[in-house]
């Protein structure tokens, strides 16, 4: 799956402990695997339940996945978006928007 980041996301990784950036890295993986399961199938079956992945409420298009339960909490946000590749090709790809803990949503 391609991905892109936003200027806040990379911030907010860069607070990140190395504990948790481990922790996101770890989820990220699962997540991208499920990414490209989803858009073979478009069934949100994909989602493993663990990572939590659903809408943000009062913010069109932009999700969120749940990548550590433990303390504290994490969270991210991500909407899909379009890429184009060197040749001209379109492909669908996730541009995460913010990382860390529940409060990332008041502004995802």
């Amino acid at each position: 799956m391609r991905f892109e980041r936003t200027d806040p996301f990379k911030a907010d990784y860069r607070r990140l402990t190395p504990e948790e950036r481990a922790t996101f890295r770890e989820a990220a993986r699962e997540f991208n695997d499920a990414c490209d399961r989803f858009i073979e199938t478009r069934d949100p079956a994909m989602w493993p339940a663990r990572l939590r992945v659903k809408a943000v409420t009062g913010a069109l298009g932009v999700f969120e996945m749940t990548w550590s339960f433990r303390g504290p909490d994490g969270r991210a946000s991500w909407e899909w978006v379009t890429v184009v590749d060197e040749s001209g090709e379109d492909h669908p790809a996730v541009r995460w928007r913010r990382l860390g803990n529940h409060r990332i949503l008041r502004d995802p």
